[in-house]
């Protein structure tokens, strides 16, 4: 989508209200029988061929339970027939919240569905990309909110709207599609260097003639695009740079220097906080023996005392944990200058925020069992909250 081709020639409307990605994402999460809902949505979408809202949830049961080609594809399919979409309020909303997104899988675009699960609000998700421009005219709505993370597929779909989105008839949140095209893992170490108190390791691109001849060790490597620790790995030294190259096809690489961020004890530690107006919320609090910390591998479930302490972290972090590093924090709200984005982020041995990432699309939810994680669901009502009354402070 070029920005002379971003708007099209008619209007558009909702399709009926779809189950949407949090609703979805819980049942299989909670691993509930997916059959009964796979085959009514199939006869939904078969037997309506205007029903794109079936034919959309549909994509999203397939890329949630590992079927991201065949999901892509369905979703490629419904957003032939329509591009804006609804997921209802429980009951009559407050607050109807346009999505400007992106398509793509649960990374491509903020997570709104997932922030405003707990808000009496209307979503309206309208779709936008080569292709698909924005409508003639827009759908009645009370906020709107660019949902569109930084991606490699989504940076000239984020190019594009930048000059169009300043005249929006209505609020508009994360109003700056250049900024977070900016959000790159190298682009993010650029926007926070040298603030006080924040070390966030230089990333650099390289080919794979830049990574061999590589000297400077230990590092960690990635492919760039990669998600979630596809093809992340530390590298010793050239022999491990060579057995890496011969394992990875693609074609460039992230490399940053490997910091040791463990603790007294040993133990790495990861956290997922939220900006939210600048102000940070913490997320989950993750614990393990790897370097490379994530959530569903760090034993979380299997663990009482990684529980434990993330409980602690949870009741302690607006008094101990955020308070320490507010000077980092409120210069690194300053410098992404985004309404909302999250970080995954750590401490090093010296007491500084180390940086991983800063990103738009980032998944916070609200999925965790309540028995064994009963901490989680007050710490992420405020945060849902908290995302909220942003909304309605910019609505005014």
């Amino acid at each position: 989508m070029t920005a002379q081709a971003a708007v099209m020639d008619s209007p558009v409307e909702a399709q009926p209200s779809q189950m949407g990605l949090a609703a979805l994402a819980r049942m299989v999460f909670e691993g509930r029988d997916l059959q009964p809902l796979w085959a009514s949505l199939i006869e939904q979408a078969t037997s309506n061929l205007t029903d794109a809202s079936a034919m959309l949830d549909l994509a999203t049961l397939a890329i949630l339970t590992g079927d991201m080609a065949g999901g892509l594809g369905l979703q490629q399919q419904a957003l032939q027939r329509q591009q804006l979409y609804r997921r209802a309020a429980a009951g009559q909303p407050s607050l109807t919240v346009l999505a400007i997104a992106a398509p793509g899988d649960m990374m491509a675009n903020t997570p709104l569905d997932f922030l405003l699960e707990q808000a009496n609000a209307e979503l309206l998700t309208l779709y936008v990309a080569p292709g698909i421009g924005l409508p003639s005219e827009l759908p009645d709505h009370d906020i709107a909110f660019l949902a569109v993370g930084e991606s490699e597929a989504n940076r000239p779909l984020l190019q594009a709207l930048a000059p169009i989105l300043p005249g929006w008839p209505r609020p508009l949140l994360n109003n700056n599609a250049l900024r977070i095209a900016e959000l790159t893992r190298d682009g993010v170490c650029d926007l926070v260097e040298g603030v006080p108190g924040l070390l966030a390791p230089k990333a650099e691109r390289l080919d794979r003639t830049g990574l061999a001849a590589w000297t400077a060790f230990p590092i960690i490597a990635r492919p760039i695009g990669s998600h979630a620790g596809a093809g992340l790995l530390k590298l010793e030294g050239a022999a491990e740079v060579a057995a890496y190259l011969a394992e990875q096809p693609a074609e460039r690489f992230y490399v940053s220097p490997f910091i040791d961020y463990a603790g007294p004890d040993g133990l790495f530690r990861k956290q997922r906080i939220a900006l939210i107006a600048g102000k940070p919320f913490l997320c989950h609090h993750a614990v393990s023996a790897h370097w490379m910390v994530h959530y569903m591998n760090a034993a979380m479930l299997d663990s009482p005392e990684n529980r434990a302490e993330e409980a602690r972290m949870m009741a302690t972090f607006d008094d101990d944990f955020a308070v320490r590093h507010a000077p980092a924090f409120k210069a690194m709200a300053e410098r992404i200058g985004l309404d909302y984005f999250a970080i995954d982020c750590g401490e090093t041995k010296d007491g500084r925020l180390l940086l991983f990432e800063a990103d738009v699309a980032m998944i916070v939810h609200d999925m965790d069992p309540p028995d064994l994680f009963p901490y989680k669901k007050p710490q992420m009502r405020k945060v849902m909250a908290a995302f909220e009354a942003m909304l309605m402070r910019a609505v005014g």
